[in-house]
């Protein structure tokens, strides 16, 4: 069922991007899981657009603290603040298509942010991920 949901404050993700979209994804998950030690504390996305073409797709983790992307060395975007149209899947591994699908679905709906992601919330049990687009301010 598509919601919306309010994001309260930016949040600033660092990054490893992968080398292809889709073949490269799984590789660019375990790329960042190589430098970045796993915890529970911490928000995974993964995120994705057209840029000059092609999909673009970035695996990252919220900065907890001031300086981790330079730390890990990693690039690094903001996730704006603001309301963002969603789709929550889960057991998503059993489907991998449905990622996919409820991006599908979630584009078709109007009023989205031109200079927005496609946003992979990866919930703390790594089997629900709340796919979402930030809508236009």
């Amino acid at each position: 069922m598509m919601e919306t949901f309010i994001l309260t404050r930016d949040i600033k993700v660092f990054y490893v991007t992968a080398s292809a979209f889709p073949d490269g994804v799984l590789d660019a998950h375990a790329a960042l899981h190589q430098r970045v030690p796993f915890s529970a504390d911490r928000h995974y996305f993964g995120i994705s657009r057209p840029e000059n073409g092609p999909v673009v797709y970035r695996a990252g983790t919220e900065e907890t603290e001031p300086g981790e992307a330079e730390k890990y060395h990693c690039d690094s975007l903001l996730l704006k603040k603001g309301t963002y149209i969603t789709l929550t899947v889960h057991d998503f591994r059993k489907d991998p298509g449905s990622i996919e699908a409820a991006f599908q679905q979630l584009l078709a709906e109007p009023g989205l942010d031109p200079e927005g992601y496609c946003v992979e919330w990866y919930e703390n049990d790594q089997e629900t991920v709340r796919c979402m687009i930030r809508l236009a301010a």
